[in-house]
């Protein structure tokens, strides 16, 4: 697991799926405090990298619950594509849960790393830290 730099408690976690050239985003504990944050978008970029360039996978995938809108607008913010929902994929705490599932795969990250490479770079904030290109806008 990767966690950011300074006093958090955010993680995030990669889970095998047991299927041969596929890896899934496992575990986000905490993100709401690393929200579209520079480590946060970094350990993105670092597991896809890991992934893709180290290990040669064809898919990195991305599942959240269908009414986490922070969660699927994030995933797409990391270049994911939604690929479906699973209607009644689970019940947690009681509820049924739609799933909603995205991937990214190797041909969509020969486009988004060098946008993440260009969004990572220091001369992409300003000196408040701010982000001068959006990582949606260098994708495109």
């Amino acid at each position: 697991s990767i966690r950011p730099r300074k006093s958090s408690s955010t993680s995030l976690a990669l889970v095998g799926l047991g299927f041969e050239n596929r890896f899934a985003l496992g575990a986000a504990i905490g993100v709401s405090a690393a929200r579209q944050t520079p480590a946060t978008t970094e350990a993105l970029y670092l597991f896809a990298r890991y992934l893709f360039d180290d290990l040669g996978y064809r898919r990195f995938e991305w599942k959240c619950n269908n009414n986490n809108e922070p969660s699927k607008r994030a995933a797409l913010r990391f270049g994911f594509h939604f690929e479906g929902l699973f209607r009644k994929h689970m019940i947690v705490k009681g509820e049924s849960r739609d799933t909603a599932w995205f991937a990214m795969t190797d041909d969509d990250w020969a486009v988004a790393k060098p946008a993440f490479e260009a969004w990572l770079s220091p001369s992409n904030f300003d000196a408040s830290g701010r982000q001068i290109k959006t990582l949606m806008g260098l994708r495109s």
